[in-house]
């Protein structure tokens, strides 16, 4: 099980390093798309994380946006408790509740699901088999700080303690990606 996860995260890697690559082949920064199922707790956390520790870098270019693939909550504006949590942090999630596009596959250079059915729906909505090498998983950038997750768990019917293990987690997993993006984009954009 161990050697499926390093070699998963080794590819996810190599796929970071392939969209900066293409992003600078095009004379701009990155774009990345979180995914998770309603589009109202884990990525729009992750979107209004990675924006902040873009800021916090100087990577003003970098975009970043989320969406979901349930439409029930279309419009509207991430739980409450998420971000009461995320506002504890410092982070202001103003993002309206969108579903992914076909569009997407086209614009954004990376699609992150949160867990096994947001990867498996991308999958499956990928036009084509160079679109599924877009998509990543979000846990394959958490550093050893949580080896024993596979997955950023949906805390829409947990307590606080949930919402503050997804916001731990996608902290972890978004500083990793972008020193991954930096790293890999170094040549190219900043």
């Amino acid at each position: 099980m161990k050697k499926n996860r390093e070699y998963r995260v080794q590819e996810s890697r190599r796929r970071v390093a392939s969209a900066a690559a293409r992003a600078a082949a095009e004379g701009r920064a990155p774009r990345v798309l979180f995914v998770c199922l309603g589009n109202i707790c884990r990525s729009p956390a992750a979107q209004g994380i990675a924006e902040n520790i873009a800021g916090k870098k100087g990577l003003k270019d970098y975009e970043f946006d989320s969406a979901g693939f349930y439409g029930g909550h279309r419009g509207d504006l991430p739980d409450r408790r998420m971000r009461e949590a995320a506002w504890q942090r410092g982070y202001l999630l103003e993002h309206r509740s969108r579903t992914v596009r076909d569009s997407d596959f086209d614009y954004f250079d990376l699609l992150i699901g949160m867990d096994d059915r947001n990867i498996d729906a991308l999958h499956s909505a990928a036009p084509t088999v160079e679109d599924e090498e877009k998509i990543v998983r979000m846990c394959d950038f958490s550093t050893d700080g949580f080896p024993e997750m596979d997955c950023v768990p949906d805390p829409y019917y947990e307590g606080p303690a949930g919402f503050q293990l997804v916001l731990d987690m996608l902290e972890d997993g978004c500083s990793e990606l972008l020193n991954e993006l930096t790293l890999s984009n170094r040549n190219g954009l900043k």
